[in-house]
C-alpha cells in the first residue's frame, strides 16, 4: 500500500479552494482524509494499477492538475502508511516529492535519525520527558527496552511509541473522518511589525474559531497558537499550547487564552508573516460541563454572541464583528501601548 500526504499552498483568500483540491485527490482514489488546514492523506491501493502510474508519477499528475485548475502549488510525501508519509511530506519541495520506501528497512532508516518531535501526535511534554533521559531520536527511542519506555510513558503510551518509532504503524487513511481538531489561519501580505495588527489577527481568528465550534454543537478542551516569524533561517513557526480551564467555545475565553499565549513568546519587534490557531480535544456540546458565573459582564456577552450567531447564519459572516475588527488599520508609525486589549464587544459591520 502507498500513502500520499499533499500539503497545499494556499495563498490568502484560497481558503474555499480546499474542498476542490480534496475532489482533485478524489479522481485518483475514493481514500481521502482531509488534515486541516492545508493538507490530505490520498490512499493510493489500487491507483497504481488502474492508471499505470507509480506514487511519484501520479504525484507530479496531482500537482499539475492543482496548478492548472486552482493556481495552487502543493508537496508530497509518499509512505507505505500514513506516518511515515506525513513526516516525509514535511521534508519536500515543490516538484520533488519525498519517498520513503516500502520495506521495512527503508521506513526504519527514515525514521532513525529525526528526532522524535517529528513523529505525529508525540506531544511536547513527552519528548520533554524523552530528551532529558537522552532519547531524543527515534532511532534511540526504538533501540530502548520496552519496559524502560513504560515506565517514563505509561505501558500502553510506551509500547505504542516503541512501535511506530520502528516503523509499525497500524493508522489507516480514513475517509470523511471526523475533524479533531479546528483551525483558523490569518497570513500578513507582508511580514508586519506592529503587535497591534498581531493582536487583531489573533480576535479574528479566535472568533472564527468560536463561531465553528457553535456551529458544529462542539467544544475544545485545547488552544494551541502558532506564530510564523522570519528569522535568519527562513519562516520559524513558534508554538505554544494552552489547556482551557473548562471545554468551551466562547469566543472571549478563546481569544483571551491565545492573548495569554501571544505574550508568553516575549515577541519583540518580530516580523510575523502568518497567525495560526487550532481548537484541539474536541467534543460535543451537550456533553460538555460550566462552571456557573456571577458575572453579569461575561452573561451579556455570551447573549450577545448566541444573537451574533443567528445574524452571521442569515447575512453571512462579515454581518457583526468586534469592533476593533471594524476598525481602519492604523497608520504604519502610530505608536499604541502594549498590552492586552479590551474584551471585545459586538456591532453591526
Amino acid at each position: 500500500m502507498t500513502v500520499l500526504c499533499v500539503r497545499f499552498g494556499l495563498a490568502p483568500g484560497q481558503d474555499g479552494a480546499m474542498s476542490q483540491l480534496l475532489a482533485l485527490l478524489g479522481e485518483f482514489t475514493p481514500l481521502v482524509q482531509a488534515l486541516p488546514p492545508d493538507g490530505a492523506l490520498a490512499d493510493l491501493r489500487g491507483a497504481e494499477r488502474y492508471f499505470g502510474r507509480d506514487a511519484v508519477q501520479l504525484a507530479e499528475v496531482i500537482r499539475v492538475r492543482a496548478l492548472a485548475r486552482h493556481g495552487v502549488d502543493c508537496v508530497v510525501g509518499a509512505g507505505p502508511t500514513p506516518v511515515p508519509a506525513r513526516m516525509a511530506a514535511a521534508e519536500a519541495e515543490p516538484g520533488r516529492p519525498r519517498v520513503v520506501p516500502e520495506e521495512a528497512d527503508g521506513v526504519g532508516e527514515f525514521l532513525s535519525g529525526r528526532p522524535v518531535a517529528a513523529l505525529p501526535g508525540v506531544g511536547r511534554a513527552t519528548v520533554r520527558t524523552l530528551d532529558s533521559y537522552g532519547l531524543d531520536t527515534l532511532g534511540r527511542v526504538a533501540a530502548a527496552p520496552l519496559p524502560a519506555l513504560q515506565r517514563l510513558l505509561g505501558a500502553r503510551a510506551g509500547r505504542e511509541l516503541r512501535e511506530r518509532a520502528r516503523g509499525t504503524d497500524r493508522s489507516r487513511v480514513v475517509p470523511d473522518a471526523a475533524a479533531r481538531s479546528l483551525t483558523a489561519e490569518r497570513r500578513f501580505d507582508r511580514d508586519e511589525l506592529d503587535p497591534f495588527l498581531h493582536r487583531r489577527a489573533l480576535l479574528a481568528a479566535a472568533g472564527e474559531l468560536g463561531a465553528g465550534l457553535r456551529a458544529e454543537h462542539q467544544v475544545c478542551r485545547t488552544l494551541s497558537l502558532t506564530v510564523r516569524c522570519v528569522g535568519r533561517t527562513g519562516h520559524a513557526g513558534l508554538t505554544r499550547s494552552r489547556r482551557l480551564p473548562e471545554a468551551g467555545a466562547h469566543s472571549a475565553v478563546l481569544s483571551a487564552a491565545a492573548y495569554r499565549m501571544y505574550e508568553s513568546l516575549g515577541l519583540q519587534r518580530a516580523r510575523v508573516r502568518g497567525i495560526l490557531l487550532r481548537a484541539e480535544g474536541l467534543g460535543p456540546a451537550e456533553s460538555a460541563s460550566r462552571q456557573l458565573s456571577f458575572d453579569p459582564v461575561d452573561d451579556k456577552l455570551r447573549r450577545i454572541e448566541e444573537v451574533a450567531d443567528r445574524a452571521r447564519a442569515k447575512f453571512g459572516p462579515r454581518a457583526v464583528m468586534p469592533g476593533t475588527l471594524a476598525e481602519p488599520d492604523p497608520k504604519p508609525h502610530s505608536k499604541r501601548r502594549r498590552g492586552t486589549p479590551d474584551p471585545p464587544t459586538e456591532r453591526a459591520g
